[in-house]
């Protein structure tokens, strides 16, 4: 577990979700530490995806689902009546695996929450768009097209605009799904680099089946296997020293 100076972001206790009958995650207690990179590895359907999109509710706009315990951020507990979605979903940004520019222009894609936030001067949203831009290593690249549409970039660029929207609402959390599982290498390392320099910003938490990336990338990883967290630890132990047979097992290709 994290150690005592690594001041906890997200702090899990007994954790369920369910979708209708289906239990898909089990007793999930866990502490997150702040501005680190958390990995969440493990096979398809071992609810690692059901779980990141907890953290900011996203599996509320699915019929029949419900939750028991606590997933709380900067020590509230997200699912409190009282929470307001949508100020939490500023809170908790998200990229997911495909990258989907709205029908707009770079500029617009950008200051889309912005504008959901309410009228803001002119000259503030140009600022905050640049700075988005220039956060996700994009702005030198697209700051001499700014009106052109977004669906003109590359992948990996698409997925750069995603990162750059996800931040201009000013997050403390990014969740980021499988981010680079369609990108070819390059644009793959860009935005490894890219998660790297965020985190001294925001705190990350990463899904990926890519285990070579969860290794590059993240501070801590944890393994979920069937609904379970098995093992949360110091990435560098999860990958040298497992305490867990099944974290073992799965990381030496044994099955998954």
């Amino acid at each position: 577990m994290a150690k005592e100076q690594d001041h906890s972001k997200i702090h899990t206790k007994d954790f369920n979700f369910y979708y209708g009958d289906n239990r898909a995650l089990h007793n999930i207690s866990v502490e997150i530490p702040e501005h680190k990179v958390v990995a969440f590895i493990g096979p398809s359907g071992c609810g690692k995806s059901t779980f990141l999109r907890s953290m900011n509710r996203m599996n509320d706009v699915i019929d029949g689902t419900r939750t028991e315990g606590i997933i709380q951020i900067n020590g509230i507990d997200i699912y409190d009546k009282t929470v307001d979605v949508v100020e939490l979903r500023k809170l908790v940004g998200m990229v997911f695996q495909k990258h989907i520019p709205f029908p707009k222009s770079i500029y617009d894609n950008v200051a889309y929450g912005l504008y959901l936030g309410g009228k803001k001067p002119k000259s503030e949203v140009d600022d905050i768009v640049e700075q988005s831009l220039r956060r996700s290593a994009l702005w030198e690249e697209v700051k001499d097209r700014l009106q052109d549409s977004a669906m003109s970039l590359s992948g990996g660029q698409q997925q750069r605009l995603c990162i750059a929207r996800a931040v201009a609402v000013d997050p403390e959390v990014l969740l980021m799904d499988e981010p680079c599982s369609a990108l070819d290498p390059i644009s793959t390392a860009k935005i490894e680099e890219l998660i790297g320099e965020l985190k001294d910003t925001y705190t990350i938490i990463i899904v990926t089946h890519n285990m070579q990336q969860a290794a590059r990338v993240s501070d801590y990883t944890g393994f979920f296997y069937m609904g379970n967290l098995v093992e949360f630890d110091k990435t560098r132990s999860i990958f040298t020293t497992p305490a867990k047979k099944e974290t073992e097992d799965y990381i030496t290709g044994r099955f998954g």
